[in-house]
């Protein structure tokens, strides 16, 4: 058994992240193992079994031993891959699946959900956000190392984190044009660090790439070195799009103010989040007025993972 932990997912760079923001706060050094069922097998998943090509002694398998002390995973493709990894090393690989995996929570030892999910169980632990890799030590690194393009910005500087379309959410060409307007007129007040997703609509990133590539702004393009926690741990506050509960919540941990801008669209689950980050004095509209106080950061990241260390030690403490 390698004292290691293993990321189990299908690439997804939300997943990863998360995975990797708990096996940072474990402090137990990971491996990333990625899973790629074939189309036929991913219709039956998470219910189904793995892709019998992934089988542990197939050359490339994700599951190949040896197996680690701990494995976390997300993702409904993961989920029969952990499930598998847990009978293959006769329970003694401490399994962890991050959000809700849409079946029986038994699959795994430990499951972990956001509240706003409203699910629960005996081996269920919730928070208010969800997990990241921007811990206070990193933040305050980001501060005292800053990027040189950021340490020539004027203050006070905006971080500027821009999603896009999804399920549950769109940009209309109304909500463009306000959120343009809008970021134009921060932008005499603020020293804007802008990046998108690759869900941002093309007009939308087009004309960010423009506004952050003027005098006194910045556009990370997606080349190089992700500068996220840079722009977050060097903001005065943080703009973001409500379409990702991940960005509300990763700005979170700065203690700074985060304003958000809600595109067309709703979730009950989303909304429940949201109202929550309002009630905490952490969101605030945008457009809107730049008046908000600071606030004690919030990261459930540690929390999670002295949680499934008490886990793991009751595990072992019971044999």
């Amino acid at each position: 058994m390698s004292q290691n932990l293993w990321v189990l997912t299908d690439g997804k760079i939300g997943d990863v992240a998360q995975c990797i923001g708990v096996a940072d706060a474990l402090g137990l050094p990971y491996e990333i193992r990625l899973v790629a069922p074939r189309k036929l097998f991913t219709y039956a998943m998470p219910w189904g079994p793995i892709d019998p090509k992934d089988a542990p002694h197939k050359p490339e398998s994700p599951l190949a031993p040896p197996y680690p002390a701990v494995a976390i995973a997300s993702g409904r493709r993961a989920v029969p891959y952990l499930r598998a990894l847990k009978r293959l090393s006769k329970g003694q690989t401490f399994t962890v699946f991050l959000k809700d995996p849409k079946i029986n929570s038994k699959f795994a030892d430990f499951v972990w959900a956001p509240e706003h999910d409203g699910i629960s169980g005996k081996n269920i632990v919730t928070t208010l956000t969800s997990p990241h890799r921007f811990s206070a030590q990193k933040l305050q690194d980001a501060r005292d190392n800053p990027l040189e393009a950021i340490a020539a910005l004027p203050k006070p500087k905006a971080a500027v984190l821009i999603g896009g379309n999804s399920q549950h959410h769109t940009f209309t060409p109304d909500n463009i044009n306000t959120l343009l307007a809008a970021l134009k007129n921060l932008s005499q007040t603020h020293s804007l660090m802008i990046t998108c997703s690759r869900r941002t609509p093309r007009e939308l990133a087009t004309q960010l790439h423009d506004l952050g590539r003027s005098e006194g702004h910045l556009f990370w393009n997606g080349e190089g070195e992700n500068p996220i926690a840079q722009y977050l741990a060097n903001a005065e506050i943080t703009v973001v799009t409500t379409d990702s509960t991940n960005m509300v919540g990763e700005a979170a941990a700065t203690g700074k103010p985060v304003y958000g801008f809600r595109p067309t669209g709703s979730h009950r689950k989303f909304d429940r989040f949201l109202s929550r980050m309002e009630d905490l004095g952490v969101l605030h509209p945008f457009p809107g007025d730049i008046l908000a106080p600071t606030y004690e950061p919030i990261d459930a990241t540690p929390d999670i993972a002295d949680a499934i260390s008490k886990a793991i030690e009751q595990k072992q403490t019971s044999g």
